[in-house]
């Protein structure tokens, strides 16, 4: 028997729009079917940039049209984006599995993921989403309880806060899932982010980073191996340079002195290797692997990618 493993699929593998999403996932199955074939049980998430901002373009144009609509909460567009997301991403897997004579199904579950309401992040929202907008339409937003931001003489924008996940809800379903022998899609785009009161759970107008909340997904089914999938091969230092070097590993001590040094590009690298190493610290014998969809399973195999270990 293989691993369990929890992928956290790089836009790269989803595409831009909905012909490049359709055409993109029939690739990213083949990769990560190898992984199935291979015995081991995945749980894939993924992001959802172009889509919910997709989503919330059009709920802001149509509001426009029909003042009955004035926008659609963020959270129920994440909600829609995993929809359409795991639709198109378990279909394309579930055919490639049974191309090669592999009886699972693919389920995606529309997940919450439970933030903190006393989340600094919220105190200071940077994380800018939807379209531009001039002066009056931001004075409207403003009105409708939106934080809206000037961005570099472009126009204004709504900002959002970036929380940290806390919690996943749907956890027990992943868990059944997984444990049936079946393949499951979480955490979609981060997870819809809300709040817990009493029993209620409230939505919030956040995003919540895929790989930080694919990492609380990977302890919380105790995953084996926790692989941030992205566009390159291996993580570098100097990345750009005459100097740069690729990594095969990194423990938590060595990432530390890199994030000291300014390595890994906010946005970017940066909360990759964060969020792997929070898992591999997470527990005795965890190990977080960074590398392209493509190379998936040769990293598992020990050929590529950059390991992160705790010691």
């Amino acid at each position: 028997m293989g691993n369990r493993v929890v992928l956290a699929l790089g836009g790269n593998a989803l595409g831009d729009d909905l012909a490049s999403q359709m055409e993109a996932v029939k690739q990213t199955s083949k990769a990560i079917a190898d992984l199935i074939e291979a015995g081991n049980e995945v749980v894939i998430a993924h992001g959802n940039g172009p889509q919910v901002g997709m989503i919330n373009n059009a709920f802001t144009e149509y509001g426009k049209i029909d003042p009955k609509y004035p926008y659609m909460p963020l959270s129920m567009c994440v909600a829609m984006s995993q929809a359409y997301i795991g639709y198109d991403l378990q279909n394309a897997l579930r055919e490639e599995l049974r191309n090669r004579g592999i009886n699972k199904t693919v389920t995606s579950v529309i997940t919450q993921v439970v933030v903190d309401e006393k989340d600094p992040a919220f105190q200071n929202p940077t994380k800018p989403i939807g379209p531009f907008m001039n002066e009056i339409e931001a004075e409207e937003a403003t009105k409708r309880g939106m934080i809206v931001k000037e961005d570099a003489g472009r126009g204004y924008r709504r900002v959002v806060a970036s929380p940290k996940p806390v919690s996943i809800v749907e956890i027990d379903t992943i868990k059944a899932i997984l444990d049936a022998g079946q393949v499951v899609i979480a955490c979609g785009g981060g997870g819809i982010p809300v709040v817990e009161e009493g029993n209620h759970l409230r939505g919030v107008g956040a995003v919540i980073d895929k790989d930080f909340a694919s990492c609380v997904m990977a302890q919380q089914v105790e995953a084996d191996n926790f692989i941030v999938l992205t566009a390159v091969e291996k993580v570098a230092i100097k990345f750009g340079t005459p100097e740069q070097e690729w990594l095969s590993s990194m423990n938590i001590e060595e990432a530390n002195v890199h994030i000291g040094n300014n390595e890994f590009a906010p946005g970017s690298m940066l909360p990759k290797v964060e969020a792997a190493m929070e898992f591999a610290e997470s527990k005795e014998g965890r190990k977080s692997l960074i590398t392209s969809l493509e190379k998936a399973q040769e990293g598992l195999e020990g050929k590529t990618g950059t390991w992160i270990t705790a010691k």
